[in-house]
């Protein structure tokens, strides 16, 4: 096995364990054992802790980054933009410790900084962008203010997070992130894009059906 292989063996191992059970819970010890190998080992590729979740981090975001911009790409529309986001989401959220940004932003700082920029340049942008779309496109209202569009979903995305909002609603992190896409979306769109909503519901309904038969 090359040291690159290594090197990728041992992040995605860490990643699965601190997106099932946080970052703080997670030690160097639980990734050894997982990996099969001893921490000495892991420590010739990646110098502390610290520096391991830096790594996932990133590629956790550049892997979110580089689904945004697919999903632009292939998208029919705006709102068939934002449909596809909460594919994505819900996807990432359903095996997402609560804990997670939490155990970032408070233990350490280097990835959660990078998770900011992350959030407040690329998702900001995303989201904008998405917003002008619909409104050329006529599925989104003309009157709609855009920055404090784009700014309020950026902030409801932190809510999923938050362990009291969570409990206080009784619904999960997934089901939180699709509640408040979905009424962030109504709040945006013309006739024209509700009837666009309601036609990519319907699919999203009999998609889950037929997976769920299978």
């Amino acid at each position: 096995m090359t040291t690159l292989d290594t090197t990728e063996r041992i992040k995605q191992e860490a990643h699965e364990l601190f997106m099932q059970y946080g970052f703080r819970s997670v030690s160097m010890d639980d990734i050894a054992n997982k990996l099969g190998m001893s921490k000495k080992t892991i420590y010739q590729f990646y110098a502390d802790k610290e520096e391991l979740i830096t790594a996932v981090v990133s590629e956790t975001i550049q892997q979110n980054q580089a689904g945004c911009n697919t999903d632009r790409k292939i998208a029919a529309n705006a709102v068939h933009e934002i449909f596809l986001a909460i594919e994505m989401f819900m996807e990432m959220f359903s095996r997402m410790n609560p804990s997670l940004l939490f155990d970032m932003q408070k233990y350490h700082p280097q990835a959660f900084a990078k998770f900011q920029k992350h959030k407040n340049d690329f998702l900001y942008n995303v989201t904008r962008e998405n917003i002008i779309r619909g409104i050329k496109e006529e599925v989104f209202r003309a009157d709609v203010n855009i920055e404090l569009a784009a700014r309020f979903r950026l902030e409801s995305m932190m809510f999923p997070f938050n362990p009291e909002f969570q409990n206080k609603v009784k619904l999960n992190m997934a089901e939180i992130h699709e509640e408040l896409m979905m009424q962030y979306l109504f709040g945006l769109a013309s006739p024209k894009g509700y009837k666009l909503i309601l036609k990519y519901q319907q699919e999203r309904i009999k998609k889950t059906t037929n997976d769920n038969k299978k």
